[in-house]
């Protein structure tokens, strides 16, 4: 069986390529924009290509069976058609909230007709890195909304339960809302975070206008979207869903464990 990862240098992508080894995946095709600095493991077969240029994409699906489809909403319905056209038997796709702006993905993949799995994560744990800059200067955490409570996910999680669902029965026609096995508030992560660096912080809740202004120059004009997602989560908090333990038998990783394991970013 042979397995396309798209995205196999991108945060998750990479790990999925991971994830495959590790179950004993032994035909696994990358495609990478940069081969060169993907440093991927001797097995695995690497071609030159991205999904946002679907024409150096077809080469790679050539007796393709199953496609882990990274998102990227332009082309994602063309390169759809062009598994499709290929002959993959399985698309496993990342996506996102089934009612929010990566339902597109989901749609492009369900018009093909080819068997499919859909994976749905929440907020990232990475996320908490926007607070990276603020820990290296000291002990103050400046923020908004600091009750908006979610399930973070580790990306390692995410990847996990893709790897299983491209290599294992009895996946096809899922969607899988992943998420990590506690909903905490803002305030609480941050507080796990100096549990993790062994330092008290102090958490500062900005007034809305403050905290846009502040998230502005990173996120431009995403900022004050962002911020209204996180004012839903306060009297909508995300629930914790079970789907990564079921998929690949273990609990998902807490957010303490992934504070502690990228301790480095804070210091």
């Amino acid at each position: 069986m042979k397995i396309l990862v798209t995205g196999a240098t991108g945060n998750v992508g990479r790990l999925v390529v991971d994830e495959l080894l590790a179950l004993g995946a032994t035909d696994v095709r990358a495609l990478t924009a940069k081969p060169g600095a993907a440093r991927l493991p001797a097995p695995v077969e690497v071609f030159r290509g991205w999904i946002g240029r679907p024409e150096t994409v077809a080469p790679a699906l050539r007796d393709v069976d199953h496609l882990y489809l990274a998102p990227h909403l332009p082309t994602n319905a063309e390169v759809c058609r062009l598994a499709a056209a290929a002959g993959v038997r399985r698309i496993v796709d990342l996506a996102g909230a089934k009612d929010g702006e990566w339902r597109p993905i989901e749609e492009g993949v369900e018009a093909t007709g080819v068997p499919y799995v859909h994976l749905e994560p929440g907020e990232f744990m990475p996320n908490a890195l926007m607070w990276a800059a603020q820990l290296r200067a000291g002990d103050v955490v400046r923020d908004g909304y600091g009750e908006s409570r979610s399930a973070l996910i580790a990306l390692e999680d995410i990847a996990a339960v893709a790897a299983r669902c491209l290599v294992e029965e009895g996946h096809e026609g899922r969607s899988y809302e992943l998420t990590g096995p506690a909903t905490l508030t803002r305030r609480e992560r941050v507080a796990q975070l100096g549990v993790a660096l062994g330092r008290e912080l102090h958490y500062v809740d900005l007034p809305r206008e403050t905290f846009i202004a502040e998230l502005t120059p990173a996120m431009g004009e995403y900022a004050a979207w962002y911020v209204d997602g996180l004012e839903a989560l306060v009297d909508h908090p995300q629930p914790v869903s079970p789907a990564v333990a079921e998929v690949t038998g273990r609990a998902g990783t807490t957010f303490l464990e992934w504070a502690r394991a990228n301790m480095a970013a804070f210091r």
